[in-house]
């Protein structure tokens, strides 16, 4: 019995999903349509960067709320950068995406990093002052406007085909297959675990547990920047406005999918599903005719369910 009990915890969430589809099946036939599904995969793509890096973080017991504001620093920054470089290649705006990601979510992350391992700050209050300076910044810089004027090939990475395939589709699963290869089979991936179920225990057999968080703060900061370019190509401007309540989002698919609180238990492939499931109810709810307000009210009672059951499996 008590197997029958761990198999169905272990499906619960895939169960839910297919009963969510069926339902907005049958309530919109349109929810069905392959150009549809596609606009789903596009939609939860920037999630799933914001997701990944929440994911790292929460492992080992951590959190961090500022990634939204990361992510509009960095939507901001790099378009600003691109704009006065107009002839150039889609791939060389890519590259310049992915290399400003890398400084700003070092230089965030970093600084999240620090407050939390060197000065002992609750990753709760470190990440909520990250989330205050990067959006100031990003004021700050643009002067409370948006950055246009930028080139159409700067919209290839958000806007953009690789045959029948958005390229942010793919960016997504190339993010999520690394992280899951960087928490399931390397040692760096089992020490995360290991520093989220006891850090006490994992610093007593000789894990560096300062850097085991540096690490995953600054994969979460590289990862929310990352998620900002993708979101200022896919509009073809920077606004420093964006990623304002993405935080709520990312937990909510992460703990959604069974990644738990108190860290140390969760794979990226139910972040996956968490993923999978908020973006089919978000979508559903669209097609329906929910109003966007309603939307995040049920994000709110989707983040408290999730946890409240992760907590409840804990006390059993």
């Amino acid at each position: 019995m008590k197997l029958g009990k761990n198999k169905l915890g272990d499906y619960g969430l895939l169960l839910t999903f297919i009963v969510i589809c069926i339902f907005v099946s049958i309530m919109t036939p349109k929810f069905l349509l392959p150009q549809n599904i596609r606009n789903i995969m596009t939609q939860i793509s920037i999630n799933a960067l914001l997701a990944t890096g929440m994911s790292f973080v929460i492992l080992t017991g951590g959190i961090d709320i500022g990634v939204g504001s990361v992510a509009a620093l960095a939507g901001v920054l790099i378009p600003g950068f691109c704009k006065y470089f107009s002839e150039l290649s889609p791939l060389s705006y890519v590259l310049i995406g992915l290399l400003g990601s890398i400084i700003i979510g070092v230089i965030c992350g970093g600084f999240n990093a620090i407050a939390i391992t060197k000065f002992n700050v609750h990753p709760f209050i470190a990440t909520l002052g990250m989330l205050s300076i990067a959006r100031g910044l990003a004021y700050v810089y643009t002067g409370g406007k948006p950055v246009f004027g930028l080139p159409d090939s700067f919209g290839w990475l958000g806007q953009g085909y690789i045959g029948p395939i958005p390229v942010l589709v793919i960016v997504m699963i190339l993010i999520l297959a690394i992280a899951h290869v960087i928490l399931d089979k390397t040692v760096p991936g089992r020490y995360i675990y290991a520093v989220g179920s006891n850090e006490e225990v994992a610093k007593l057999n000789g894990i560096k547990v300062h850097r085991i968080k540096f690490m995953v703060y600054i994969i979460s900061g590289i990862l929310s920047a990352l998620a900002g370019v993708c979101l200022s190509s896919k509009l073809v401007s920077g606004q420093p406005m964006i990623g304002s309540g993405y935080e709520l989002n990312a937990i909510a698919a992460a703990v959604m999918g069974g990644i738990s609180m108190s860290g140390g238990k969760g794979k990226i492939i139910n972040t996956i599903m968490g993923l999978l499931t908020i973006g089919v109810i978000n979508n559903g709810m669209s097609l329906i005719g929910v109003s966007s307000y309603w939307q995040t009210v049920v994000m709110g009672f989707i983040i408290v369910g999730a946890v409240s059951i992760d907590q409840y499996k804990k006390a059993q």
